[in-house]
C-alpha cells in the first residue's frame, strides 16, 4: 500500500539577490513599479511539489507513487527519479509542452519573488486516479487547476482519505472551489498566509474549517506550526536547523512528515513534530531535494529535538 503523491514536477531556477526587497520597492509607487534585481549567484534544481514530498517520503523509507505530467525536457528528471528508487508509473510525458519551471528570486531575509510557468502542469488531469492501485493515503498538492479539482473529486468518491495542499495554487480557486474540494478531506495544509487567503476566500475561520476535517495544519516558518484538531489548537514548536540556507521546499519537507506519521495512524502532535523536524533538515540546504539524512539519523535528529523515539 502506497502513498500517493499529486502534484507538480517542476524545474525550480533559483536566485539570490544579496539584498532586501523592501530597500528597492517605494510602496508609494506600486502602481508604476519598474524594479530589476541583480542575482549574482545562479542554480538550477529538481522541484515541484510532487518531486519533492516524494523526495523527503523516500529519506523516511516510503515507497510514494507520484502522479504528475511533464514535459519533453523531463529526461534529466526522469534519470533522477530512477537514480532515487522513486517509481515513473504515473508520470505522463507530454511531448508538446516544457516541463513546469519556476523562476525564484530569494533576498536576504528569505523573501521570495516567483514566476512560473506551468508547461505540462496544466494537463495533470490527463492523469487519473484510478489508474493508481493499493493506495492508502494520498496528498493533492499544487497542479493543474483541473488537475488539482478531479483528483480531489475522485480521491473523494473512491474513499481514499487525502490531504489538501493548496498552497501556490491558491489563486486559481474561489471558496467554493475550496469548499468542494475539502469535502472527503482528511486533511488541510497550508502556511500562515495561505491560511488567510483561504479565510478570505471561504468567508470561514479556520477553526471553522477544521470542523469539516480531521485537522487544518498551518505552518508558521521559524514559529512552527499550529495543529486544529478535534477542537483544540496543538502547537508544534519549529526544531533547530544546523543553519538556515534556503527556505526552497521546506513546506514540502514538512508535509512528507506529516504523511509519514498520518499513514501510521500517529496522533497528530507526534506527526507535527516529525513534520517540523523535515522542514528544520531541509533549511540547512540549497534547494529543495539536496538534504540528506539516513532513517537513523532522524531517528536521532528526533530524540535530541523531543526526547522520544519515532
Amino acid at each position: 500500500m502506497s502513498i500517493l503523491v499529486c502534484g507538480s514536477i517542476a524545474y525550480d531556477t533559483i536566485m539570490v539577490f544579496r539584498d532586501q526587497f523592501k530597500n528597492h520597492i517605494l510602496p508609494d509607487q506600486i502602481h508604476i513599479l519598474n524594479v530589476a534585481f541583480l542575482v549574482p549567484d545562479l542554480r538550477r534544481e529538481f522541484g515541484g511539489c510532487a518531486g519533492n514530498i516524494a523526495y523527503g517520503l523516500k529519506l523516511l523509507g516510503e515507497e510514494p507513487l507520484v502522479m504528475a505530467t511533464v514535459g519533453h525536457d523531463a529526461e534529466p528528471y526522469e534519470r533522477r527519479l530512477d537514480r532515487l528508487g522513486l517509481s515513473r508509473r504515473h508520470v505522463r510525458r507530454l511531448e508538446e509542452h516544457f516541463t513546469a519551471q519556476a523562476f525564484i528570486t530569494t533576498d536576504i531575509d528569505d523573501n521570495q519573488i516567483t514566476a512560473f510557468h506551468p508547461g505540462a502542469m496544466s494537463h495533470s488531469h490527463e492523469n487519473r486516479i484510478a489508474q493508481a492501485d493499493g493506495v492508502r493515503l494520498a496528498i493533492v498538492s499544487p497542479d493543474g487547476r483541473q488537475g488539482m479539482v478531479e483528483h480531489a473529486r475522485d480521491l473523494a468518491a473512491s474513499g481514499i482519505p487525502f490531504v489538501l495542499d493548496p498552497g501556490q495554487g491558491l489563486p486559481m480557486f474561489s471558496g467554493e472551489d475550496i469548499l468542494a474540494m475539502l469535502e472527503g478531506a482528511r486533511c488541510l495544509t497550508v502556511n500562515d498566509y495561505e491560511a488567510r487567503l483561504v479565510e478570505q476566500k471561504t468567508g470561514r475561520t479556520v477553526a471553522d474549517l477544521a470542523s469539516r476535517v480531521e485537522a487544518v495544519v498551518v505552518t508558521r516558518g521559524a514559529e512552527g506550526a499550529d495543529i486544529h484538531a478535534g477542537g483544540q489548537q496543538i502547537r508544534v514548536p519549529a526544531v533547530k536547523p544546523d543553519s538556515l540556507v534556503d527556505p526552497t521546499g521546506c513546506g514540502d519537507a514538512f508535509r512528507a512528515g506529516l504523511l509519514y506519521g498520518m499513514a501510521r495512524g500517529w496522533d497528530w502532535r507526534r506527526a507535527g513534530r516529525l513534520a517540523s523536524l523535515m522542514g528544520a533538515l531541509k533549511i540547512a540546504h540549497r534547494g529543495g531535494q539536496n538534504y540528506r539524512a539516513t532513517r537513523e539519523e532522524i531517528d536521532s535528529r528526533f530524540r535530541e529535538a523531543f526526547g522520544e523515539s519515532l
